[in-house]
C-alpha cells in the first residue's frame, strides 16, 4: 500500500514537473500549486507513521498474499541476447506498480480560439485641455457687393470762416454769426522784413510773457486806407483812416472762396459780400491781396496819417493781363463766396 502512495505521488509530482506555465502567465499558480504539493506530501509522511504498528502484524497474510499474486501477474516477454549472438525470447515478470517515464517535449500551440463578442461601450472622457490657437489663414476671395442701402439724411456742409475787411459786422444771414471785430493791421510798407499778409486783430489783447519797450525784432502795424490818388468808394472820405474788420463764421457752408474782378458768386454759392480788390502799394514791400468791402466802415479817431501798413486799390494793367476783356487802369472788384 505504501508503494502505491508512493506511486500516485510520483506522478503527481511528475504533473506537476510537466506544467510549465507561460512566463506571461502569473507566477501565482505555480506558488500555489507548489504549496499543495508540500502539503501532501506531510500528510503522507504521518499516514506511513501511523501505518508502521499496522504493517507489523500483517507481514505475514501480506507476503503469502504476494505469492500467490506473482503467479498471477502478467508476464511480458523480451529477447535477451545469448553468448552466440542469438536472441531468446525469455518470460519476465513485472513486479512494479506504476513506472515513471521521462517528460516528453512540450506539444505544439492550440489554435487560436474563436473572438469573443465585443464589449460594452466605454463612457465618455472628460474634455482635454484647449490647444493653442493655430496660424491665421489666407485671406478668402472678395464676395460680390451688397445691396445699396437706404440714403441719410442731409448733413450740414460742415462750417468756415473768413475775414470781411472794412466792416465791423457779419452780413445779416441767419447761418452766419460774429466771431468778433477789429483792427486791420500788417507790416510797415517801408520794412523788407515781417509778415506779408494782413491780419484782423481783436480790439483787447491779452498778453504772456513780455518785455516793455522796443528791441528791434518784427513790428506789427495798424492800416490805412490810401485813397488819395483814386477812390472808388463814392460818398465816402476814407483817404488815412484806420481800417476796421470782423471775423465771420458760416455754419452750414464749409468751404470758402475769394473771387478778384467779379461782383457776383457762381450757381450754388452764397455771396458773403463784395467790394474791391486792395493790396500795398507797387512800390512798396509786398503783401497779399484782400477783398474790401464796397460800403467800408473807419475806425473811430483813427484819422491820423501813421502810414503803417497801407491798403490801395489795385488797378488793371494791360499787357499780359488781356485787355479786352480787362481795361487798363481800372479798378478791380471782388466778391467772397460761401457753399
Amino acid at each position: 500500500m505504501t508503494t502505491l502512495v508512493f506511486c500516485v505521488l510520483v506522478a503527481v509530482l511528475a504533473g506537476a514537473q510537466a506544467f510549465q506555465p507561460d512566463r506571461r502567465d502569473l507566477q501565482a499558480d505555480v506558488v500555489e500549486l507548489q504549496q499543495m504539493m508540500g502539503m501532501f506530501a506531510n500528510k503522507l509522511e504521518d499516514m506511513e507513521k501511523t501505518m508502521e504498528t499496522v504493517l507489523g502484524s500483517l507481514t505475514a497474510i501480506i507476503g503469502s498474499l504476494a505469492e500467490n499474486s506473482i503467479g498471477n501477474l502478467p508476464r511480458n516477454k523480451r529477447q535477451l541476447p545469448v553468448e552466440n549472438g542469438d536472441l531468446n525470447l525469455t518470460e519476465q515478470t513485472d513486479t512494479s506498480f506504476c513506472t515513471v517515464g521521462l517528460r516528453g517535449p512540450p506539444g505544439r500551440d492550440g489554435r487560436d480560439g474563436a473572438p469573443g463578442r465585443d464589449g460594452a461601450a466605454g463612457r465618455d472622457g472628460q474634455p482635454g485641455p484647449q490647444g493653442p490657437i493655430g496660424p491665421k489663414g489666407d485671406i478668402g476671395p472678395e464676395g460680390p457687393p451688397g445691396e445699396k442701402g437706404e440714403t441719410g439724411a442731409d448733413g450740414n456742409g460742415g462750417s468756415s470762416v473768413y475775414i470781411r475787411w472794412g466792416r465791423t459786422t457779419c452780413p445779416n444771414d441767419t447761418d452766419t454769426s460774429l466771431v468778433y471785430d477789429g483792427i486791420a493791421g500788417g507790416t510797415q510798407h517801408t520794412h523788407t522784413g515781417g509778415g506779408a499778409n494782413y491780419v484782423c486783430l481783436p480790439k483787447d489783447p491779452e498778453w504772456g510773457v513780455f518785455r516793455d519797450g522796443n528791441q528791434g525784432n518784427a513790428y506789427m502795424q495798424g492800416a490805412e486806407y490810401q485813397l488819395n490818388f483814386a477812390n472808388p468808394f463814392q460818398g465816402a472820405s476814407l483817404h488815412d483812416h484806420d481800417v476796421p474788420c470782423a471775423v465771420c463764421h458760416v455754419a452750414s457752408r464749409g468751404s470758402k472762396l475769394m473771387i478778384p474782378a467779379r461782383l457776383s458768386c457762381p450757381s450754388g454759392w452764397t455771396q458773403e459780400y463784395r467790394g474791391y480788390l486792395m493790396t500795398e502799394h507797387y512800390a512798396h514791400k509786398r503783401s497779399e491781396f484782400v477783398c474790401m468791402d464796397g460800403e467800408p466802415e473807419t475806425r473811430p479817431g483813427g484819422h491820423v496819417n501813421h502810414n503803417g501798413a497801407l491798403f490801395y486799390p489795385v488797378e488793371a494793367n494791360c499787357g499780359s493781363l488781356p485787355c479786352p476783356n480787362y481795361v487798363q487802369g481800372r479798378e478791380l472788384t471782388c466778391v467772397v463766396c460761401t457753399k
